[in-house]
């Protein structure tokens, strides 16, 4: 008896320990995915706030909590199923359909500097339209909102299962769940911050004692931060969609394009001895950023010109 209650408690402490190796397995997978996916969330949380611009401040965080379960629902409900089938069925799709969003977010990026340097910005104040009520107004900023959300999240799955694409379908599974909550989480978590910062700031700004100086420099330095937000999430869009691009051109042998960028790699990480591991890392974000200017312009030159040609415009 009492040896079949070690030999008991030994499958319980193996099953213990199978558990805890899958969970630390899906951890890593997870945080692995969720760091390749980095420039997307950053466009991601510097996107959103425009959603909110004009509406009442009342209505902010409501708002923002609406389209946070919308994002929450394309993740799980359509991109999950979605992703796991193409892992099973259609592997070697992941790669060209991983450029297709690199492409994409090199054409968002290098769009909005074409637009910056040719002065075609425009605010992003929500504006009624003649016979629409602010119900209204809000339900089209959020279908809006989370559509936009939708083609982000699509790239977010599909940069994270290409990082998890050698495991199994359950880790899979369990990875894309733990991006889709930790990511969902943490940009509409910042986005929420953001917005209600400057009420914050306010609240501040009428106390007694130093934290009026405290709320008066946060109302001030609200926009700074947005447009920083916003200026970092546009080179995100090019560094990683680049990133992408070189990775996918080298998954197909076509050695021209990435063997430029480590050589500037390389370049830049010999100008920085002292820290060889970061000059690396910022030579390749460097040629990265690089490649999805050019790539994202061409087509931010082309696009519209083909939109045109039936007659449509490109948004």
């Amino acid at each position: 008896m009492a040896t079949g209650l070690i030999a008991l408690l030994d499958d319980v402490a193996a099953i213990a320990r199978l558990a805890a190796a899958s969970a630390d397995d899906v951890a890593a997978a997870s945080m692995k995915a969720s760091s390749k996916a980095i420039g997307v969330v950053v466009d991601d949380a510097a996107v959103t706030p425009k959603y909110i611009a004009g509406l009442s401040p009342a209505r902010e965080l409501p708002i923002i909590w609406k389209i946070a379960k919308g994002s929450l629902r394309n993740k799980l409900l359509f991109l999950l199923p979605a992703a796991l089938l193409l892992a099973a069925f259609l592997p070697w799709a992941i790669t060209p359909i991983l450029m297709l969003g690199g492409l994409y977010l090199s054409f968002e990026g290098a769009e909005k500097i074409l637009s910056a340097v040719m002065g075609h910005a425009h605010s992003d104040d929500a504006v009624l339209a003649e016979g629409e009520t602010v119900e209204d107004l809000e339900d089209r900023q959020v279908s809006g909102a989370i559509r936009t959300d939708l083609i982000l999240s699509g790239e977010i799955m599909a940069i994270s299962l290409a990082e998890v694409a050698d495991k199994s379908i359950g880790t899979q599974a369990a990875a894309l769940i733990a991006v889709s909550l930790l990511i969902t989480a943490g940009v509409y978590g910042v986005v929420g911050l953001l917005v209600k910062m400057d009420d914050i700031g306010l609240h501040l700004a009428k106390r007694e004692g130093g934290v009026r100086s405290l709320g008066r420099g946060l109302v001030g330095a609200m926009p700074i931060v947005l447009g920083a937000i916003a200026k970092i999430g546009t080179v995100a869009m090019l560094w990683v969609g680049g990133g992408i691009l070189v990775h996918g051109l080298e998954e197909f042998h076509l050695e021209a394009i990435p063997h430029a960028a480590h050589v500037v790699q390389n370049v830049i990480a010999g100008l920085m001895p002292f820290a060889p591991g970061l000059g690396a890392w910022l030579g390749f974000a460097i040629a990265s950023a690089l490649v999805g200017l050019v790539a994202g312009g061409v087509l931010a030159l082309i696009v519209p010109r083909i939109l045109g040609l039936f007659g449509k415009k490109a948004h």
